[in-house]
């Protein structure tokens, strides 16, 4: 059995299955990716052991737990086996305590050599957090909604670009909108995790893009050392004509479920006034879907203009001659590498 850092654990995580062993409630909020739920307690008997901890103390604690993981041994042990394919596990609990110690020590019992994290989960989002903003070639493509700016990365990406898809990772499009038809979002600490497990697959040595984001996309927020150099990257502002943006909205948002696109749209009446929904949700109602898009890129515009003011970014700015997503990533790399085209 050995113990291990965070940053040679995760090393290690490459080539090995990683058990978590913590309850169900625990791993649920948050876990390293692509670890395994082998929980020593459930979120009953967790709850059982900590109280009697508190008020007992540790020896009737020990005692309550051994009885309750007594009848389950055999369980954890034909888990593991089936996972230790290569004779090797790691195991993590929350801090590196008796729980992670104590399932280490049955695997081992039947020839399963275990790593130990250090300091447990705990000790990985402390990682996490000092790690998860050292990124020194991060590009932040900024511009008006509906601009492609999400589809731009995808085509960077085709190019052979590095990119990470915050919304894509937080399963939101970051509007009121941007839940429509997506899957339900992680947890904020799940997301942070699968942003950071996206950045530790990347050559920090190029460069990196992402989408302008809020801290916040839908409910879950960007760690701050992320954002933070977010904020002092090298951003790129685009510009689509108007017309381009109108109608990838329309075909983006065209074709979803009447009643989530009223609701939503009746979500931001606070910020619209009650003329203006009734009128945008006249014209949604009526099928001019063009009208509605329009409509709301004034609102959006204004939210985008003041968010601008407000971080007060160093731009390049990129105008664009029209929405196509796959020659505008061409023309923003023609740009960023000094070679000035000629827009016609």
């Amino acid at each position: 059995m050995q113990i291990v850092g965070p940053e040679d654990f995760l090393q290690l995580k490459k080539s090995n299955p990683l058990v978590d062993v913590r309850s169900p409630a625990e791993y649920l909020e948050g876990h390293i990716p692509g670890a395994f739920n082998i929980p020593i307690f459930d979120d009953h008997e967790r709850a059982v052991v900590g109280t009697i901890f508190k008020k007992m103390g540790r020896i009737p604690a020990i005692e309550k737990g051994l009885e309750i993981v007594g009848p389950k041994m055999a369980g954890f042990v034909r888990e593991a086996g089936r996972l230790a394919v290569s004779g090797q596990l790691l195991v993590h609990c929350w801090r590196g305590g008796m729980r992670s110690d104590s399932m280490a020590w049955l695997f081992e019992r039947i020839g399963i050599q275990c790593s130990i994290l250090e300091g447990g989960y705990k000790s990985y989002r402390n990682f996490l957090l000092e790690k998860v903003g050292n990124i020194h070639q991060l590009i932040v493509i900024e511009g008006f909604t509906g601009s492609g700016k999400t589809e731009i990365l995808s085509c960077l990406k085709a190019l052979g670009e590095q990119v990470i898809d915050l919304e894509g990772i937080a399963k939101h499009k970051g509007s009121v909108f941007g839940g429509i038809g997506q899957p339900a979002q992680p947890s904020t600490q799940q997301f942070q995790n699968n942003l950071f497990d996206e950045i530790l697959q990347l050559d920090l040595s190029k460069r990196v893009w992402v989408e302008g984001e809020s801290q916040t996309i839908g409910r879950v927020f960007l760690p701050d050392p992320f954002w933070d150099k977010m904020n002092i990257a090298r951003n790129i502002e685009i510009f689509v004509p108007r017309e381009d943006r109108i109608v990838r909205l329309v075909n983006e948002y065209g074709s979803l479920s009447n009643e989530l696109m009223e609701n939503s749209i009746r979500n931001i009446t606070k910020r619209l006034g009650d003329q203006q929904t009734n009128d945008i949700l006249k014209s949604y109602l009526s099928g001019d879907l063009s009208t509605v898009a329009g409509n709301l890129l004034e609102y959006y515009d204004k939210t985008y203009l003041f968010s601008r003011e407000k971080y007060k970014k160093k731009y390049q700015e990129i105008i664009l001659p029209n929405g196509d997503a796959s020659s505008n990533a061409q023309i923003i790399l023609k740009e960023i590498a000094g070679n000035n085209i000629e827009i016609k």
